[in-house]
């Protein structure tokens, strides 16, 4: 398989994967260190997909731009009072996160 034809099935895979979940049901991966933080803007999958390729360099760069990291105890603790819903998706050992935007008022 070509690389693109990988990278497209990978991106399938986990574009059909990825959710909107509340953050309480995360807790059990958050107490053991595996809730990664990925920044708004960025784009979820191809943050998995650079993850299942064990992209280092990549990783590397995202963390010292902040882009990507854990998720803090004072992040944890906001999130933990408003329970609000985060898109996620699994990349095993880790399970990435995203804050979704505000939905407007209907």
């Amino acid at each position: 398989m070509a690389d693109g034809d990988a990278d497209a099935a990978l991106r399938a895979e986990f574009h059909s994967q990825t959710a909107r979940i509340a953050w309480h049901d995360l807790q059990p991966h958050y107490a053991r260190g595996a809730v990664v933080l990925v920044q708004e803007g960025m784009d979820l999958v191809e943050v998995a997909i650079q993850l299942r390729r064990d992209n280092k360099a990549q990783f590397e760069a995202w963390i010292a731009s902040g882009e990507v990291a854990g998720v803090t105890d004072e992040v944890a603790k906001a999130w933990y009072d408003s329970n609000p819903e985060v898109w996620a998706v699994v990349v095993a050992p880790w399970v990435l996160v995203q804050e979704t935007p505000p939905q407007p008022a209907a």
